[in-house]
């Protein structure tokens, strides 16, 4: 298939999420812009992740179509495949770091697998890509000698090691304090505007989604469908439908003292 030509780096078209017979989304279609910060949200069960897991190619849909820059991540096989696999990178939602190698080992494995580098060249890229979020001098550190927020970090810069168009990331913020997960918002954000990256990020967490969301699509549980669509600060204040204020009013009405 031609590569797309439009402004959409990915495209997911009537796609079903499902394991066997049990269906968790139906019918989807929407698109990701590049270079946008594109957020994937719901509450529980809704099929965050698993949606997620289908995009990435760890699944496959029971019907769809996912176009990453023109070509089907669901039907491509052999070569075409791997050559879909190293447009993009992946941080797991608990980071997924090799608990045996350093920071710098961990990012340079894909390099290893992947490429023909020499060590040194290697070597110089993982260190850039550890520089980038902010763990330069944290290279020779085991993950179990750093904290959670900086195994998040650690793990987008090896997600980063192949120089992907896009990286998507599974509930970043998950098990984080407040004061941390912002932290790692400011480093999404400085990738995003400095490399022009595109992100598609899974998470529930209202600070997150208002600091680093362009856009935004709200998946339902019970419809098993995508309720919601755009810039979440205009979600919050005007969507006709009150389950979607409700869920990006939800601090403040926490916050509401009872009468």
């Amino acid at each position: 298939m031609a590569q797309t030509t439009t402004d959409n780096i990915i495209e997911v078209s009537n796609l079903t999420v499902g394991y066997g017979t049990n269906i968790v989304l139906k019918d989807l279609n929407f698109s990701v812009k590049r270079g946008e910060i594109f957020v994937i949200l719901g509450g529980s069960g809704c099929g965050k992740s698993s949606l997620l897991k289908n995009m990435i190619g760890l699944y496959e849909p029971p019907t769809g179509s996912v176009l990453i820059e023109g070509q089907d991540i669901v039907t491509a096989e052999g070569a075409a495949r791997q050559n879909i696999l190293t447009r993009f990178g992946v941080m797991y939602q608990q980071g997924a770091l090799f608990g045996s190698m350093t920071l710098l080992e961990n990012v340079r494995l894909f390099l290893e697998e992947y490429t023909q580098l020499r060590e040194d060249e290697m070597s110089l890229i993982a260190r850039c890509k550890l520089d980038l979020v902010g763990l330069l001098p944290f290279e020779a550190f085991m993950p179990s000698e750093i904290s959670g927020g900086m195994q998040k970090r650690a793990a987008i810069a090896r997600a980063m090691a192949l120089d992907p168009d896009i990286l998507f990331l599974d509930e970043p913020s998950a098990g984080l304090d407040p004061i941390t997960s912002a932290e790692l918002d400011q480093t999404i954000l400085s990738i995003s505007r400095n490399l022009g990256i595109t992100f598609v990020v899974v998470t529930h967490e209202l600070p997150s989604i208002f600091t680093i969301a362009d856009r935004v699509i709200m998946l339902d549980k019970d419809t098993k469908g995508i309720i919601a669509e755009g810039d979440p600060k205009w979600l919050r204040e005007h969507s006709d439908i009150p389950l979607v204020r409700q869920f990006f009013n939800r601090d403040a009405q926490a916050e509401t003292p009872a009468h």
